[in-house]
């Protein structure tokens, strides 16, 4: 079973607000100067900030927070923001792996940003709503 897909739009006000919130300034969330000066194609989302998105979707999908018991993820490709009033979009989808005698379900994410996978071996279990 595939669950919704569910977008997300990110801009550089998203990731000023995250920097303040996590106390990450590492400026290639904020300078694309700095952050093609050290290899990168610009501006580059929190790696925490992708994750918090994917577990925003889970807990959608879970119908409440504390229905998620567990949620891993591996970062593969950044998530670049281009420095313009529309962003980038991060879309989430997932397919329902199967569910456990004890009522958890496994399901399996997939986050990707213009088209490409931005998360690899994403996975979470949720209790099965009664």
């Amino acid at each position: 079973m595939e669950l919704p897909t569910q977008t997300f739009r990110v801009t550089r006000v998203d990731l000023i607000r995250y920097a303040g919130a996590s106390g990450d300034f590492n400026p290639i969330h904020w300078s694309d100067r700095f952050a093609t000066s050290v290899g990168l194609p610009g501006v580059i989302a929190h790696g925490m900030f992708t994750m918090a998105l994917v577990g925003r979707a889970v807990t959608t999908w879970a119908g409440a927070p504390d229905a998620v018991v567990d949620l891993g993820v591996r970062f593969t490709r950044p998530v670049v923001v281009p420095d313009d009033d529309e962003g980038t979009e991060i879309e989430v989808t997932a397919v329902v792996k199967g569910v456990t005698e004890d009522g958890l379900t496994r399901l399996d994410v997939t986050a990707t940003c213009r088209g490409e996978k931005v998360l690899s071996q994403a996975r979470a279990i949720v209790r099965t709503p009664r």
